[in-house]
């Protein structure tokens, strides 16, 4: 695993629960959430399924935390990229960097993550869409200041308009990552200040 902290490992060194929340994301970005079981996700990280409930509680409580994870790492990220730089689109540039990593580093996340929200406890969806908003947020606030004349909804609707572009590379594999990233970083701030 990455000596640096990733949005489900937390340290140097993956323990048991970073370990299966990872492989779980894997399988459920392949099969989907209701294609894998308990026992799939145990074989994953060579343990036995019903081992699995030392970790957690249900296949259930594995999305609501790595969903909840993947929110609040790219809120943290997000936060800390817009707070180190002063120059308008020196931040919207950060952002557009951090995300498109962020999607290309990690394919299966940004798939897990588009795709089931619905299968998630109502209080951890609550929770996922609280982080999820204050994450839009940060990007508002970054459109707002580096597009002139830019309105708060249009700049709330380019957002999402942009993490729908760069949330596609799990499906856009057709170039190499750097080449790739290159192109998303590109295209997204092109269409982040033609929006207004």
């Amino acid at each position: 695993m990455p000596a640096n902290p990733t949005p489900l490992v937390n340290g140097e060194k993956a323990n048991r629960r970073e370990q299966i929340m990872a492989a779980a994301a894997e399988l459920f970005a392949h099969h989907g959430f209701h294609g894998v079981g308990i026992d799939d996700i145990g074989a994953a990280v060579g343990i036995s399924g019903p081992a699995l409930y030392r970790h957690f509680r249900s296949k259930d409580a594995i999305l609501g935390e790595m969903l909840n994870s993947i929110s609040r790492y790219l809120l943290d990220g997000g936060t800390a990229r817009a707070s180190q730089r002063d120059e308008p689109g020196e931040v919207l540039e950060a952002l557009v960097d951090f995300h498109v990593d962020f999607a290309l580093t990690h394919p299966a996340l940004i798939t897990v993550q588009e795709r089931n929200l619905a299968n998630l406890t109502d209080s951890d969806r609550k929770q996922v869409r609280a982080l999820q908003r204050q994450y839009v947020e940060v990007w508002v606030r970054a459109i707002s200041d580096a597009v002139p004349g830019i309105g708060e909804r249009q700049a709330r609707s380019a957002a999402h308009a942009v993490f729908g572009l760069i949330n596609s590379t799990p499906y856009n594999r057709h170039l190499g990552d750097s080449e790739l990233a290159e192109m998303l970083c590109r295209l997204a701030l092109g269409a982040l200040h033609s929006a207004k």
